[in-house]
């Protein structure tokens, strides 16, 4: 029986960051799971439009690669998403599976990071791993992207969960709650005196590019130093983290046991 490795991500048009971020957690994968063919997929289409009309490299969606897949005689497929919330794109993936399930005797799709409690206190550990050594008066401050989805409550609770530990970050999203200004006015609640900032993204794209670590208006970085905030970014996504890199291959593993 053929059997197929799939790892899908949001992508991004950033070679460099590509290769620190989504392909090692793509490698590491392929390693966990040696005897699978692996195929990678995409689902931000605009990613993929700009990748072979500026690069001439063709990345296809999930639901070309399950196509490509069952031509190809493959009978056994493990899919990876690479997604943190299991939101928007993550449930797009799924409904996609469940269209092409009957072609596969196998199909099953592992789940994003944050999706029990234990993630949530796996990923903090992770996180403590990258984070540079702290003075008294400085804190981390994460950036994650944010959804109108429901399952944007989740940067709310890992932002609850690292305050009740006592842990020395903060979790803000561009695109939801938790707003920056909420974060700002802890932070000076705190008296902190300096923050690093670092994306809670796989991949540090535009929003860790732009609206994170620039000197435009409306960055994180600028409204924190107009907040009186020192403010130094950090352009690392967490695909570069081998502890969260981890945190995917047993998630896979996990649907892999359970037969689901």
């Amino acid at each position: 029986m053929k059997k197929a490795l799939l790892v899908i991500s949001f992508g991004t048009s950033y070679a460099e960051t590509r290769e620190k971020n989504i392909e090692s957690c793509e490698k590491q994968l392929a390693a966990a799971f040696p005897g699978r063919d692996f195929f990678r997929a995409f689902t931000s289409g605009m990613i993929i439009r700009k990748l072979k009309e500026r690069d001439n490299l063709h990345i296809n969606n999930p639901e070309e690669a399950l196509r490509h897949l069952h031509e190809q005689g493959y009978e056994d497929v493990a899919i990876q998403s690479l997604h943190v919330i299991n939101g928007d794109e993550y449930e797009k993936i799924v409904g996609q599976v469940e269209k092409y399930r009957p072609f596969f005797r196998y199909l099953r799709v592992g789940k994003p990071l944050l999706s029990s409690f234990e993630d949530y206190s796996q990923l903090i550990d992770a996180l403590h791993f990258q984070m540079p050594e702290l003075k008294a008066d400085e804190r981390v401050v994460f950036m994650g992207h944010g959804a109108t989805h429901h399952a944007f409550s989740a940067y709310a609770c890992l932002d609850h969960m690292m305050t009740n530990s006592g842990f020395p970050g903060r979790v803000g999203a561009v695109e939801s709650y938790p707003e920056i200004d909420l974060i700002i006015k802890g932070l000076k609640a705190e008296n902190v005196r300096k923050v690093h900032l670092m994306p809670l993204m796989l991949v540090a794209g535009d929003h860790a590019i732009n609206d994170m670590a620039s000197d435009e208006e409306d960055s994180w970085k600028t409204q924190l130093e107009q907040a009186g905030i020192e403010a130094t970014a950090w352009l690392q996504g967490m695909g570069e983290n081998n502890m969260i890199r981890q945190m995917f291959v047993e998630h896979l593993a996990q649907t892999m046991d359970n037969g689901e």
